[in-house]
């Protein structure tokens, strides 16, 4: 009931983005919000579950069209060099609040006689800060607001797929956010029974291994920022796959067989040898996560047509959606089927490479950004001046003192802008290197 929105008003939602003024919409999505929760608590004061899954049916709606606000608003506000911190801001605390609405809703809803009314409130009240919070947003200029509305889902998701498929590299950045929330959804809906299981632990071991991944997310979020060199740097997102594969393989091999334990807490489930490698592989997995994640939300957005940039988005919810519904669906399948959970984790780890591999074979400039970025961060100490005389967009010749043939990777990985680069035709021609060059 909560995705099936996605599907539904994605679309519609894309298209209000772009013609209307968004911080007027997003304080309309809030507001909507705080009627929902409030109708929750007649719900849950009167135990009529009817009522309550049509209200989750309805925060599923609020959610689909709050995401194309929410991401279409930032390049309106933020410089291209605030990009990537802004979308790492959003993505940690997505996942933090995500953690912490779980860990409070669960502690308050056990509460003995009125822990459903209190947990009512607490949404409410959190749907009000919200909603003031929304109040202080600046306004965002409508990008097409002669655009003619069209309510059909069905032709308009075809429309707002066909923009996005316009400029083959966002495309392919929307699969590979999309095929990151695959990924994540099967960690995160099967590490409860993974810790109850195989690691023998109890609720308390499974809230720690949930909130390091959150953890870890929002820690690789931050990051980006100051890995990225205040620019959209997509070198990151080969690192994070990398690190999401290899961690997400040593995850299997770390507990090939149950630990030991039976319903045990977090203290009994740490002084055991083994679990410590198991802690790291999630954070890390989290951190890396977050590396993938948040240089593509900044990709779409900044190389997005502005005119239809919200209802890009929108495409790349709903094929976020079709995504997690399909993990689920595998999830189910492979477990039937007689995989166990560390096999399952296994199989979605090495199809992450194979996934990396066909989009970076596909778009080579992610896989040349990351070279030329290990190149200038770890290969080299580079030292930076004038590049505020480089203009942010428009016709520049740069014309540098040929010293070795690594000189055009050091430039591209200090330009905060893409570079193209003049060369010799014998240089040019060379078996191995016209094909990167290409």
């Amino acid at each position: 009931l909560f995705i099936l929105p996605f599907f539904l008003f994605s679309a519609s939602a894309g298209q209000c983005a772009d013609k209307f003024e968004k911080a007027r919409l997003i304080r309309f999505t809030k507001l909507l919000e705080v009627i929902i929760m409030a109708c929750a608590f007649i719900g849950f004061y009167t135990h009529n579950i009817v009522l309550l899954m049509a209200l989750l049916f309805l925060m599923g709606t609020q959610s689909t069209l709050f995401g194309p606000l929410k991401y279409g608003i930032l390049p309106q506000h933020l410089k291209n060099t605030e990009l990537v911190g802004g979308n790492g801001l959003i993505e940690m605390g997505t996942f933090l609040a995500i953690l912490l609405g779980t860990m409070t809703g669960g502690i308050l809803i056990g509460m003995h006689g009125w822990g459903p009314q209190i947990v009512s409130f607490c949404v409410i009240g959190i749907a009000l800060l919200g909603y003031l919070a929304s109040r202080s947003i600046p306004v965002a200029v409508p990008v097409a607001p002669d655009l003619k509305l069209n309510w059909n889902p069905f032709t308009e998701t075809a429309r707002n797929i066909r923009f996005a498929r316009t400029n083959r590299t966002v495309f392919l950045s929307i699969l590979g956010n999309s095929w990151f929330w695959f990924l994540g959804s099967v960690y995160l809906t099967q590490l409860p029974n993974y810790t109850k299981l195989i690691l023998g632990g109890n609720e308390q071991v499974v809230t720690l291994l949930l909130t390091l991944f959150s953890l870890g997310i929002g820690i690789g979020s931050l990051l980006c920022e100051r890995l990225s060199g205040r620019r959209v740097e997509i070198g990151l997102v080969p690192f994070g796959s990398i690190g999401l594969t290899l961690f997400g393989v040593d995850l299997f091999f770390a507990a090939p067989a149950p630990l030991g334990l039976e319903n045990s807490g977090m203290s009994a489930f740490l002084a055991h040898p083994g679990s410590w490698r198991i802690v790291l592989d999630i954070v890390l997995l989290g951190i890396f996560g977050g590396l993938y994640i948040v240089p593509l939300y900044a990709l779409i957005q900044s190389r997005s047509e502005t005119s239809h940039r919200s209802r890009v988005i929108a495409a790349n919810n709903i094929i976020n959606a079709l995504m997690m519904v399909l993990s689920a669906l595998l999830a189910i399948a492979l477990l039937n089927a007689g995989f166990s959970i560390p096999q399952l984790f296994l199989l979605v780890a090495l199809l992450n490479a194979v996934v990396a591999v066909y989009i970076y074979t596909l778009v080579p400039e992610f896989l040349m950004r990351f070279l030329v970025w290990i190149l200038v961060h770890l290969m080299y100490r580079v030292r930076k001046t004038g590049l505020e005389h480089i203009p942010a967009e428009g016709p520049a010749v740069l014309v540098c003192n040929h010293v070795s043939f690594v000189d055009a990777l050091i430039i591209a990985g200090c330009v905060r802008r893409p570079v193209r680069f003049v060369m010799d035709h014998h240089i040019f021609h060379l078996p191995v290197l016209r094909l990167i060059f290409n």
